[in-house]
């Protein structure tokens, strides 16, 4: 039986890096992958509990698979509200790419900051499941405050959560809660799971965890 692969944050980095610089692989094709899968999923948690979406996206990569996300969606015929952790102007690279196609759709993005987290709130409530894409692997160093304010925000939620890659505020390396972490029902993570998810504070964090290959092997 072949042993299970677990890999580090900074092995992850080094897989997408691989990815471009000795297969051509693009990023935004990972995202692309990312994105796919993440909705695949997603809609398949919402046939057991129909409702509608939110979906969290921070200004990173980790954002741009939400975004990314958020159209396949559209193309199932389902509307997400769209959070994002700041302005449109702090997105950039693949993640900003995902963003304009969005903005093209006519799609509303709604920038949270702390002076209007407690309309998402209410907006949120009322949803049946949310996409946390708001850190990544790549997170370091305490939470920043719009960051734990939406991370509070999905917490109290009543909705089930599914994270993308890793949940929010988790250390990918450590397993330890970057300050605050978003508790998720299901966690799909993409190549191989993260040490994180599996030691310390983090295995009470990721819930279920599906792995999902996103065009790029170890």
């Amino acid at each position: 039986m072949k042993k299970e692969r677990i890999i580090t944050a900074k092995q992850a980095k080094v897989l997408d890096k691989k990815a471009l610089d000795r297969f051509g692989i693009p990023t935004i094709l990972l995202m692309e992958n990312a994105g796919s899968a993440i909705s695949k999923e997603a809609i398949k948690a919402l046939a057991s509990r129909p409702g509608k979406v939110a979906v969290f996206c921070g200004t990173g990569n980790n954002g741009g698979d939400g975004f990314c996300a958020v159209r396949h969606f559209l193309a199932a015929g389902i509307r997400p509200q769209i959070y994002l952790a700041g302005k449109a102007c702090d997105v950039g690279n693949e993640a900003r790419i995902n963003l304009d196609i969005l903005l093209k759709l006519k799609q509303k993005i709604i920038s949270v900051g702390l002076s209007n987290a407690g309309l998402v709130k209410n907006k949120v409530n009322r949803c049946s499941l949310i996409i946390d894409a708001l850190l990544g692997v790549g997170a370091k160093g305490t939470v920043r405050p719009v960051y734990r304010s939406l991370i509070d925000i999905i917490n109290s939620a009543k909705a089930y959560v599914i994270s993308v890659d890793i949940p929010s505020g988790l250390d990918a390396t450590t397993g330890k809660v970057l300050g605050c972490c978003v508790k998720a029902d299901q966690t799909i993570t993409f190549v191989a799971k993260k040490r994180g998810m599996i030691i310390k504070e983090g295995k009470k964090y990721c819930g279920k965890i599906l792995i999902s290959g996103i065009g790029v092997g170890l």
